[in-house]
């Protein structure tokens, strides 16, 4: 195939890598050393006040582990 217009004058895009598009959106540390701010809080949190009392800080955890790329 060349690189010369279609006939009607359209250039066809190009054709996306799949496996580039997927390496951009892979999380680039491990889960276990994402978010370590929000990790300590967490886990203090629910040492000292119970798992029910720290949704605050759980939900704060996932938005960052979320913006780090995982899927939780």
């Amino acid at each position: 195939m060349s690189n010369q217009p279609a006939k009607d004058g359209v250039i066809p895009p190009p054709i996306s890598d799949s496996k580039a598009a997927a390496a951009e959106t892979k999380p680039k540390k491990k889960i276990c050393c994402a978010c370590p701010d929000t990790k300590k809080l967490r886990d203090e949190c629910i040492v000292e006040h119970g798992e029910s009392a720290c949704a605050k800080w759980i939900e704060a955890h996932k938005m960052c582990l979320r913006a780090e790329g995982f899927n939780v």
